[in-house]
């Protein structure tokens, strides 16, 4: 499927979750894995992800991928998570199991839904959206763990890793037909602008970026910390939205939710940019263009949530968990002048280069 074909109807973000009871997976960690225990279902954007709590008190995740979802794409998020378990061991980041006959997934047919189930690695701690205070020592820690990220990621290939994904911001000028999910008036407008100035200045840019496989969704949900320390990072979660693009997209994405909604709007994000930049450190081009990509990810994250509220009703309250924080930070970042923004932003990658 063409990007203009696909332009905003994304099969797996437009269709409805799949049906699966408890008992029924259930039977897909026995069958599969050999285990079994109590479930806890949670929440999640395409896939069905349950807690399980194994009878020797440990705690795994059963992931249950989306129907449409393509198996190539399932084994690049698996072979991405073993890279990185092979090139970062101490990367606190979610590990994939495999199954009784030595696979990393299993297909399962739950009344008539081809699904594909992995398991996964479950690690006890606070969200870090559940965190009211975020130190800076946490900013730098989080930073810090996405630059490994990505160098350990480096030169990582996978025949789906340029799969079209509506969440990748190489293509947020397909988000346009999207707009007249936000209601007329000041906010549209603020988004169409942000999507306007990404079409002129940073579009043409992009092929001169470096690029590479990304997590692409380093949001506050999907970040673990431990609850009696909260400045430590216990786990990254979800591979889903990985995709090969530039690689300070992934930077981008991720500071764009450091963004502070009561003080300086820039602050925190800088301390999580410079925090990126001495462990795997930015060229020129990618320090310019870091806060129109920011502004970027927020009108895409507006754009695709308002919508998704709109067809599927009943995971609204999910759908719209960043919406708000995201609303908030754009419209305190635009009234920055655009000079004083890409000021600051250069002045924070003028840090000293850990090796």
């Amino acid at each position: 499927m063409s990007l203009q074909q696909a332009i905003v109807h994304d099969q797996l973000l437009q269709s409805a979750p799949a049906q699966v009871s408890d008992a029924e997976a259930a039977e897909v960690i026995q069958r599969h894995f050999a285990l079994s225990g109590r479930l806890e279902r949670l929440g999640g954007e395409r896939d069905l992800n349950f807690r399980v709590l194994c009878e020797d008190g440990s705690s795994r995740l059963l992931k249950l991928s989306h129907p449409l979802e393509d198996p190539e794409v399932v084994d690049f998020h698996n072979g991405a998570m073993r890279r990185l378990e092979e090139r970062d061991p101490e990367l606190p980041v979610q590990r994939v199991y495999p199954t009784r006959d030595g696979h990393f997934m299993a297909e399962a047919d739950i009344a008539g839904q081809r699904l594909i189930a992995r398991l996964l690695s479950f690690v006890d701690g606070l969200p870090l959206h559940r965190v009211a205070v975020r130190s800076p020592a946490l900013r730098r820690n989080l930073g810090e763990a996405l630059a490994r990220f990505d160098r350990a990621l480096e030169g990582f290939d996978h025949p789906a890793a340029d799969h079209e994904l509506l969440w990748d911001m190489q293509h947020a000028q397909r988000l346009r037909p999207l707009l007249v999910y936000i209601e007329q008036g000041l906010r549209r407008d603020l988004v169409e602008r942000c999507l306007d100035t990404y079409v002129r200045d940073v579009l043409p840019r992009l092929p001169g970026l470096r690029r590479q496989v990304i997590h692409n969704d380093l949001n506050p949900h999907n970040l673990i910390v431990d609850a009696a320390h909260p400045e430590q990072l216990r786990n990254i979660l979800d591979f889903g939205d990985m995709v090969r693009a530039p690689r300070v997209n992934d930077l981008a994405v991720a500071a764009s939710y450091q963004l502070d909604t009561s003080g300086d709007v820039l602050a925190p994000a800088l301390e999580f940019i410079a925090a990126y930049h001495t462990c795997n450190p930015l060229e020129a081009a990618e320090v310019e263009l870091l806060p129109e990509l920011i502004a970027t990810r927020l009108a895409l994250t507006l754009c695709i949530n308002s919508w998704r509220a709109v067809i599927h009703p009943e995971n609204r309250d999910y759908i719209l968990r960043n919406t708000e924080r995201a609303w908030s930070s754009l419209e305190r970042l635009v009234q920055v002048s655009h000079l004083e923004v890409h000021r600051r932003t250069r002045h924070a990658c003028i840090q000293e280069i850990r090796p």
